[in-house]
């Protein structure tokens, strides 16, 4: 796996809110937009996002669209569920935004993770408001790593 120096820009953030929230983000610039600025530029965000945490996983997490969003489910489980893409298409931005609705990894429903291109041209993973299940440091250890893991692949499948 390349390091995060091959992804030029690469920068990762991350807070606690008083109450709780995750809020987290991964960008990274590019050397071209990967995506055009169009509705469906924002919905392709979303799609190779998803195919991004089937591979981080070795398909063990596999996202699977319903009528009300996306669900990662593993063994029968359901990790996380999410209600369906929004899209955002503007002159500095094309997004999708997937709410946060449940699954076995949250304490509560809320939240969002957004995909984003924007200008510079730079790609961006942002999760806000979420309240995970695991607190702390095993958070930190689990989720959060993962997350880093999958949007390193994530921008990777882009740009490439």
């Amino acid at each position: 796996m390349l390091s995060n120096a091959a992804l030029e820009g690469w920068h990762s953030s991350q807070r606690v809110t008083p109450d709780g929230a995750v809020e987290s983000e991964q960008r990274a610039r590019l050397p071209r937009p990967v995506v055009p600025d169009t509705g469906e530029g924002a919905r392709r965000l979303g799609i190779e996002y998803w195919e991004a945490v089937r591979a981080s996983t070795a398909g063990l997490v596999r996202p699977r669209t319903t009528t009300v969003g996306v669900e990662l489910r593993a063994l029968g489980v359901v990790l996380l569920a999410f209600g369906p893409a929004e899209t955002e298409v503007g002159e500095d931005r094309v997004a999708c935004t997937f709410p946060i609705r449940r699954g076995l990894l949250i304490r509560r429903a809320g939240g969002t993770i957004t995909l984003a291109q924007t200008a510079g041209p730079e790609i961006r993973s942002t999760i806000t408001g979420f309240h995970p299940r695991l607190g702390g440091p095993l958070y930190s250890q689990v989720q959060r790593r993962f997350h880093m893991a999958v949007s390193r692949r994530y921008f990777r499948r882009l740009i490439g």
